[in-house]
């Protein structure tokens, strides 16, 4: 898999249930292309017009277009116009998509409409018509056929006009298309709910909005919620309507934006294609309130009791005073372990002080006490992570037979993140720990997939790191959480066989920093040893990502938001390895942590341009000789590690020496 992500265009309806063609103006919305890669309209609003062809497979006006298609953008490139597909069709699936792109020579992106909302907002009705976006005003300045070459049954040498082309100068020098609609000779395309309209009249609020929304949106809009508005009834609903629609049509909520044909995950919040159907139609044919009782108007607030019951342990985060606006750093908080006795904890659960701001929670321990303005506060999470809250998921129960060791003392760590809500407010968040009873069989663990040496480039829009975490023993896998900052906008984790086989395991093709997830599988993946996991996110360091702190910066890795990670944790097991024989070996572990973030070649060996600065300048004065056993550019894993121990007996060494004078 490669992930890279091409945010790009399109356009929709206006008013509910108004086509554009009737309402002139083009909405915002996200659709995925046939690589799974997410693509935003508004993203292209300093662009100069978008055009979009609908496509369809096996039409043969299309096929016979594409050649003056790609000469038109090449004609236009280097004068801000975007180019893109959309299919819009029932019978087309993305695999079959992506074929016809790899068969025919598509290359630009082609944004599956599964849902047809995009295709009904825009009254396709024919394959091969192609619109002209001015995004200025973000209306349609032209839609009809491409040029007069092809018809049905005809087909000619040269084309006599350039309808798209005329269109596109007409734009670009700020004038009027002077016949801004044509008809279009191409492909029927079915759209069954264009037919069904009265039928959307007659959903019902009571048996399927409702309900619905109880299944997929309550969690967080409830009251006393992180959602900015409770669902508490019909009258809520109607009033926030247009917002749904926006909100599903953009994809921006549900907040859990993952590609449906990778491994089942537990705990999935994503609409369903029909889900996505029936709330919109819906919603466009006037939010009707029908006959029947109100289920929404049962939802309670958030509930504070513990739903595993009476925890072992629960303690409480030191007050945090939330201004009423403004960005929130990450706060890095300890709290002191008031254990006196080791314990394996078997599950966590976490009830925030204020609901509302708080975005998530990640949760570990030290066995040393960490001062307030230590730099290790900031990595200390992870030094014995235990899990990592959002809204919507208030515990996490592990694997049956599977805990994680908590030594006595210490400290309990916790990175928050918050978010402010427009009134000020003080958050004291309770963490609850359950306790095995007796030593569990499995010693779960959390690994990470890092790479340090990021440096991404000023004003590039599509930048992508890649790294990974070489197995040396078979494993199973229970869970993913990708995490970048302000530029990261897609990621992914897929798992490269010892035979060289590739498999897809988790992608998220529209990262959101503001939604950080821990994607559980719903059927845990064993893997044999010489296993690798890659990891690989994309950034967009361009002034057209809103969300960019510094578009002219070159960023580098850095714990802070406006730095960047390159940072893909999971949680797994040895499968060979109990709580009394770990099978663990601690070295390989923290190497592999970070070896397969410099590897940039993928050849499981570190040459001197990929190792970091004092390493690299140690290789070059000769001073490795002695560890790169087989001569050759590079160090090896082993290599490597026989170099770390020769460094950490070094310092040893020093100590005792300094401690003897």
């Amino acid at each position: 898999m490669t992930l890279l992500i091409r945010t790009s265009i399109l356009a929709l309806c206006a008013a509910a249930s108004v086509s554009v063609e009737a309402s002139g103006r083009v909405d915002n919305f996200r659709l995925l292309d046939q690589d799974r890669l997410a693509h935003e309209l508004y993203y292209y609003e300093d662009a100069s017009a978008i055009v979009l062809m609908v496509q369809m497979n096996g039409c043969p006006i299309v096929r016979n277009l594409l050649s003056d298609f790609r000469a038109l953008r090449d004609d236009y490139a280097g004068r801000g116009v975007e180019f893109a597909m959309i299919n819009p069709t029932l019978q087309d699936t993305r695999e079959a998509i992506r074929q016809e792109a790899d068969e025919f020579g598509i290359d630009v992106p082609i944004l599956v409409d599964e849902t047809q909302l995009i295709g009904e907002g825009l009254g396709i009705d024919r394959s091969g018509e192609v619109f002209v976006i001015d995004p200025k005003s973000w209306t349609v300045a032209y839609r009809g056929p491409l040029n007069d070459r092809v018809g049905y049954e005809t087909q000619r040498n040269d084309a006599s006009e350039h309808y798209v082309a005329d269109a596109l100068d007409r734009v670009l020098a700020g004038e009027p298309v002077e016949q801004a609609r044509r008809r279009t000779q191409g492909c029927i395309i079915n759209f069954p709910e264009r037919q069904r309209q009265e039928a959307h009249a007659q959903i019902s609020y009571s048996e399927t909005i409702a309900p619905l929304l109880k299944k997929r949106c309550v969690t967080c809009h409830s009251p006393g919620g992180i959602g900015p508005w409770a669902m508490t009834g019909y009258d809520m609903v109607r009033g926030f309507a247009p917002m749904i629609r926006e909100v599903v049509r953009t994809r921006r909520m549900p907040p859990w934006e993952v590609a449906t044909d990778y491994p089942a995950l537990h705990g999935d919040r994503a609409l369903t294609v029909e889900e996505k159907r029936t709330l919109v139609h819906w919603i466009e044919a006037g939010a009707p309130r029908g006959d029947g009782p109100d289920p929404l108007t049962e939802v309670e607030p958030i509930s504070e009791e513990w739903a595993l019951g009476e925890p072992d342990l629960v303690v409480t985060s030191p007050p945090f005073t939330l201004p009423a606006t403004g960005v929130v750093d990450y706060q890095f908080q300890a709290i002191p372990n008031p254990l006196d006795r080791d314990v394996w904890v078997r599950a966590v659960s976490i009830h925030p002080g204020d609901r509302k701001v708080v975005h998530h929670v990640l949760i570990g321990t030290t066995e040393e006490v960490i001062p307030e303005g230590d730099d290790r506060r900031f990595n200390a999470v992870f030094d014995n992570y235990l899990w990592g809250y959002a809204p919507g998921a208030d515990y996490y129960e592990y694997p049956e037979g599977a805990g994680v060791l908590v030594r006595k003392g210490g400290q309990i760590h916790l990175q928050m993140h918050y978010t402010t809500y427009g009134r000020e407010t003080v958050d004291e968040t309770r963490i609850a720990l359950y306790f095995h009873d007796e030593p569990p069989k499995y010693h779960l663990r959390q690994q990470v997939v890092m790479g340090t040496d990021l440096a991404i480039p000023a004003g590039e829009a599509r930048h992508e790191e890649t790294g990974y975490f070489e197995f040396d023993r078979e494993a199973e896998i229970y869970s993913l959480f990708p995490h970048a900052h302000f530029r990261g906008i897609a990621t992914g984790f897929d798992l490269v066989y010892p035979d060289g086989r590739r498999e897809g395991l988790l992608q998220v093709p529209r990262y959101d920093f503001n939604w950080q997830h821990t994607y559980t599988l719903a059927e845990p993946v064993i893997v044999p040893a010489g296993t690798r996991i890659v990891h690989t996110t994309i950034y967009d360091n361009s002034a057209r990502n809103p969300a960019n702190p510094d578009p002219e910066k070159t960023v580098t890795w850095g714990l802070q938001s406006w730095d960047e990670m390159l940072y893909g944790g999971f949680f797994f097991r040895w499968t060979e390895g109990t709580a009394e024989n770990p099978a663990h070996d601690d070295l390989a572990f923290r190497i592999g942590q970070f070896f397969g973030g410099w590897d940039d070649d993928f050849d499981g060996v570190l040459q001197a341009a990929e190792m970091p600065d004092r390493t690299r300048e140690a290789f070059e004065g000769g001073q490795l000789d002695p560890f790169n056993v087989d001569g050759d550019d590079g160090l090896s894993p082993a290599e490597y590690r026989a170099f770390v121990e020769y460094r950490r007996q070094q310092r040893a060494e020093q100590e005792a020496s300094a401690a003897g004078n």
